[in-house]
C-alpha cells in the first residue's frame, strides 16, 4: 500500500505568493477598454413610497452617459427590496434608488447628488417585537421565498408549520416537536428559562462589493465579480435580464473576503447598465455603502426552557427563535431549529423558528448562518442547568450528547459524529484543567454544523511537461484550491508542485456550487479524485503499450512510470502525455473527468473553552485563555485547517467582543463605518490553542469533513459562561460591553429558574 505523500502534510497556498506580493488582480484592478463607472443614490428613509424621481439635471451633468431609476429598468416579476433599483417603494434606508453612469467615478458621484427624489414617508417596522404585533404595517409585498443560497448551507425542507397563524411580517415558520413537552417540563426536577438577544452583524471583509460588466457584439454579456458562486450569480443575472443562461458569462475574480456575504448583489444592476450604455461599467461600493446595503447576518430573539431530572438527564426543551431578516424573507429558521433540538438527546422538545421581516437592510449568510442563534441560548442554558445541578458542565453535556444512530428532528439518524470525543478532549485540555485565578472563570460551549451538499464536476489534464492541469469551477475563498490540488496529486501519484489549478468562467468551467457551507472540499474533492484517477488510468494505458507491460505491473512515482521490479524500464509522465498531443499521435489526449453528487452530510462538531477575568465593580472583562477542539474528519492540509479554526473562532468572538449593527428609531444605521462598528482588535484577541481530532468521514475525500463553519459558532456562549463563572452575572444579550454586563442578572435575579 502506497504511503500518502501529500495528504496530511502542510502545503503553502498556491496563490499565496501572488497575494503577499500584490500580484493578485482583484476586480477593482480591471482596466477594460472603454470602461465607465457607476455611482448610486441610496434611500435615506427606511420605508417610503417614491412619488417622483427627477433626473434632468443629472443627465446634463459633465461626463454622464446615463442616469436611471427603477422605473427605467425592465420590470421584475414581483416588486420588492431585491430589485436592482427601488421601484415605487423603498424598504430600508440604504436601498439604491438611482444609478448614474459616467466617464469617471467622480463625475458619476457628483451627478448622482443632483437627483431629485420625492418620498411619501411610511411607518417603518424596526424590531422583531413590533413586526409581530397584530396590525403592524406589512413590510414586504411578497414575503414568500428565501435566500437563494440557503441550500448551499445545508438548509432543507422539513418542519413547515402549515397550520400556524402567521403574524403579518412572518415570512416563514417551522416547528419541530416530539413528545409531550408541557408534561415533561412540569415533571422535570430542574428547569431553567431565559430570553436571549443577538444583534445583526456584518462580515467585515476588506474588499467592498465591486462588479464590472461588458456587452459583446453578439448580444452576450460578461460579468467580472468577486462572487463566492459563479454559477448561482450567472443564473440570477440571466433571470433578472430575462435572457438565456448561455448569454451570460461570469468571470470569478479573487475574493477579498466573503464569509457568505458575496454571492450576488450588484451584478444584475451592473449588467443592465452595461447593456444600456453599450460599454463596460464598473460599480464599487464605498465602505459606508457596504454597511448600508451589504447583506450581513441577522439579529435574533430567542426564548428557551430546558429541563432535566436530578441526575442531569435532559427531559425537555421548548424554544422559540425569531430571526430579524430585515427587508428580506430570510430562510434560516429550519436550520437553527434542527440544531437546537438535535445536538442533545431529548425525550420531548418543541422548537418554533420564525423568519421575520423589518425595514432594515436585508440579511444573507454569515459563516455558519443560524447556528450562532441556536447555540448561544442553548449552551448558556446547559451551563446554567449544570450550575443548578452542581454538576461539571462537560459531564452534563457528555451524558446527554447525541450519538450515531440517534434520531434528529428531521427524522434522519445521526451518522458517526465526534461530539463526545470533542467533549472528552476538552475535559483534558489545560485551558480547562489549569488552576483558576481570583476573578477568573472558565466556560465551555459546543458548536455544530451540518454541512451543505451540491453536485460538482472537475477536469484533470496531463501536460507534456509532466504537470497536471486541474480545471475547476469552484471559487477559492479559504485555500481550497491548494487542498484540491493535494487531492489530485495524491490520487494521480505526483507532487503538489506538479499540479496547476485553473478556475474557469461559467462558459468553460465544470459546474461547482458556491463556496459556502463548509462544502467545497467535501463536494468538489470527490470529483477531483475521479478526474485524477481517470487521468492516471489513461496515462498508464499508454505506458503499458509503450513499455510492453501489463497495467497492473506499472508504478507511477516521481514523475515516471516504471515497470515494477525491472530497473531501467521507465518513461517520464510528460513524455507519455506528449505522445497523445502531437501530429500523427496514435493515442487520445490524457484528459480525466470527474463528476460527483454528494447527497449525505458528515456533520461537524467543536467545543470551545474560554477563560475570562472580570472586574465585578466596573464590568471590565478580558479573555485570559482560549481553546478550540474540533473534529475535522481528516486534516488534509493541517496548517490551513488550523488557520480556518483560528479565523472562525475570532469571528465568533467578535460577536461577544463588540460587533453590532445598530439602527436608530427612524431606521438609520448608526454603525456604518469601521470607526463605529466594533470589529475585534489585536489587543482583544486571545491566544487560541487549536486541537484537531480526526474521526474520518466515510464520504469526504480521504476522510475529510468541512472545517470553516463550526469554529464560528460557540464563542459567545463559551465567553458568557466564563463570565458567569467569574462574577455570577448571566449575559443574555450580545455583545458583552461593560454596561450591559453590569446590568446582567445576578443569580438571585434569574427569572423563573426552578428546582423541584
Amino acid at each position: 500500500m502506497r504511503v500518502m505523500a501529500n495528504i496530511g502534510v502542510g502545503q503553502r497556498r498556491l496563490e499565496g505568493r501572488a497575494k503577499v506580493t500584490g500580484a493578485t488582480r482583484f476586480t477593482a484592478d480591471l482596466r477594460l477598454v472603454g470602461l465607465t463607472h457607476a455611482r448610486l443614490l441610496l434611500s435615506p428613509h427606511a420605508a417610503a413610497r417614491i412619488r417622483r424621481v427627477g433626473l434632468e439635471a443629472v443627465r446634463q451633468a459633465p461626463g454622464v452617459l446615463d442616469a436611471v431609476s427603477g422605473a427605467d429598468l425592465p420590470p421584475a416579476a414581483a416588486p420588492g427590496p431585491d430589485l436592482p433599483l427601488a421601484r415605487e417603494r423603498v424598504y430600508f434606508a440604504g436601498q439604491p434608488v438611482v444609478a448614474v453612469v459616467a466617464e469617471t467615478e467622480e463625475a458619476a458621484a457628483d451627478a448622482a447628488a443632483l437627483a431629485e427624489v420625492e418620498y411619501e414617508l411610511l411607518e417603518p417596522v424596526l424590531d422583531i417585537e413590533a413586526a409581530l404585533l397584530e396590525g403592524s404595517p406589512v413590510v414586504l409585498d411578497s414575503p414568500a421565498g428565501g435566500m437563494d443560497d440557503a441550500g448551499a448551507h445545508g438548509v432543507g425542507g422539513g418542519g413547515e408549520d402549515e397550520g400556524a397563524v402567521a403574524a403579518p411580517n412572518v415570512t416563514s415558520q417551522v416547528r419541530f416537536q416530539e413528545g409531550d413537552v408541557e408534561q415533561a417540563l412540569a415533571s422535570s426536577a430542574v428547569v431553567v428559562r431565559g430570553s436571549y438577544r443577538l444583534p445583526a452583524v456584518h462580515q467585515g471583509f476588506l474588499e467592498t462589493h465591486v462588479s464590472a460588466a461588458a456587452p459583446a457584439p453578439d448580444g452576450s454579456l460578461t460579468v467580472w465579480t468577486p462572487t463566492q458562486g459563479s454559477f448561482l450569480t450567472r443564473r440570477t443575472v440571466a433571470e433578472r435580464l430575462g435572457v438565456p443562461l448561455s448569454e451570460i458569462r461570469v468571470v470569478p475574480m479573487a475574493v477579498g473576503g466573503g464569509f457568505g456575504g458575496k454571492v450576488c448583489l450588484l451584478e444584475p444592476l451592473v449588467a443592465l447598465l452595461a447593456r444600456r450604455v453599450g460599454r463596460p461599467v464598473m460599480l464599487e461600493l464605498t465602505r459606508t455603502e457596504e454597511f448600508l446595503m451589504g447583506r450581513g447576518g441577522p439579529a435574533a430573539s430567542v426564548e428557551i426552557e430546558l429541563g432535566s431530572d436530578l441526575a442531569g438527564s435532559l427531559r425537555a426543551l421548548r424554544a422559540r427563535v425569531a430571526f430579524d431578516n430585515g427587508a428580506g424573507p430570510g430562510g434560516l429558521g429550519a436550520l437553527a431549529a434542527l440544531l437546537m433540538a438535535g445536538v442533545y438527546r431529548l425525550p420531548a422538545y418543541q422548537v418554533v423558528a420564525l423568519d421575520v421581516a423589518t425595514n432594515k437592510t436585508p440579511v444573507a449568510a454569515y459563516r455558519a448562518p443560524g447556528a450562532q442563534q441556536a447555540f448561544f441560548p442553548l449552551e448558556s442554558a446547559m451551563d446554567e442547568l449544570a450550575e443548578r445541578l452542581g454538576q461539571d458542565p462537560i459531564e452534563l453535556r457528555v451524558r446527554n450528547a447525541s450519538r450515531q444512530g440517534d434520531p434528529r428532528p428531521d427524522g434522519q439518524p445521526w451518522p458517526r459524529i465526534g461530539l463526545t470525543e470533542c467533549l472528552e478532549a476538552a475535559r483534558r485540555h489545560p485551558v480547562y484543567t489549569s488552576p483558576v485565578a481570583e476573578g477568573e472563570g472558565i466556560g465551555v460551549a459546543v458548536g455544530a454544523w451540518g454541512g451543505g451538499r451540491e453536485p460538482a464536476a472537475a477536469g484533470c489534464r496531463v501536460e507534456p511537461d509532466g504537470t497536471l492541469l486541474l480545471h475547476l469551477g469552484s471559487v477559492d475563498i479559504s485555500g481550497t484550491d491548494t487542498t484540491l490540488a493535494m487531492i489530485a496529486a495524491e490520487t494521480f501519484g505526483t507532487s503538489v508542485e506538479r499540479v496547476r489549478v485553473e478556475t474557469g468562467d461559467t462558459g468553460t468551467a465544470p459546474y461547482a456550487g458556491m463556496a459556502g457551507g463548509s462544502k467545497t472540499v467535501y463536494t468538489v474533492g470527490p470529483a477531483v479524485q475521479q478526474a485524477a484517477a481517470e487521468a492516471r488510468r489513461q496515462l498508464l494505458q499508454i505506458a503499458a503499450e509503450e513499455l510492453e507491460a501489463a497495467v497492473e505491473d506499472l508504478e507511477l512515482e516521481d514523475g515516471e512510470v516504471r515497470v515494477a521490479g525491472v530497473p531501467g524500464r521507465s518513461l517520464e509522465v510528460g513524455h507519455l502525455a506528449g505522445l497523445a498531443a502531437q501530429f500523427g499521435g496514435r493515442y487520445p489526449p490524457v484528459l480525466g473527468q470527474g463528476r460527483a453528487a454528494i447527497t449525505e452530510a458528515s456533520p461537524m462538531f467543536t467545543v470551545h473553552i474560554a477563560r475570562a477575568h472580570v472586574d465585578a465593580d466596573t464590568g471590565h472583562w478580558r479573555l485570559t485563555g482560549y481553546a478550540a477542539i474540533q473534529d475535522v474528519g481528516r486534516a488534509l492540509n493541517p496548517p490551513e485547517v488550523e488557520a480556518q479554526i483560528h479565523g472562525g473562532a475570532l469571528q465568533s468572538l467578535g460577536r461577544v467582543l463588540g460587533e453590532e449593527l445598530v439602527w436608530d428609531g427612524e431606521g438609520q444605521l448608526q454603525t456604518a463605518s469601521f470607526i463605529d462598528y466594533g470589529l475585534p482588535t489585536i489587543d482583544q484577541a486571545p491566544s487560541i490553542q487549536v486541537e484537531l481530532l480526526e474521526i474520518p468521514s466515510p464520504i469526504g475525500p480521504y476522510g475529510a469533513k468541512g472545517v470553516g463553519e463550526p469554529p464560528a459558532v460557540p464563542g459567545p456562549p463559551a465567553v458568557a459562561n466564563a463570565i458567569y463563572a467569574a462574577c455570577g452575572r448571566r449575559l443574555r444579550e450580545l455583545p458583552a460591553d461593560f454596561g450591559r454586563l453590569l446590568e446582567a442578572p445576578a443569580p438571585a435575579d434569574l427569572v423563573e429558574d426552578t428546582v423541584r
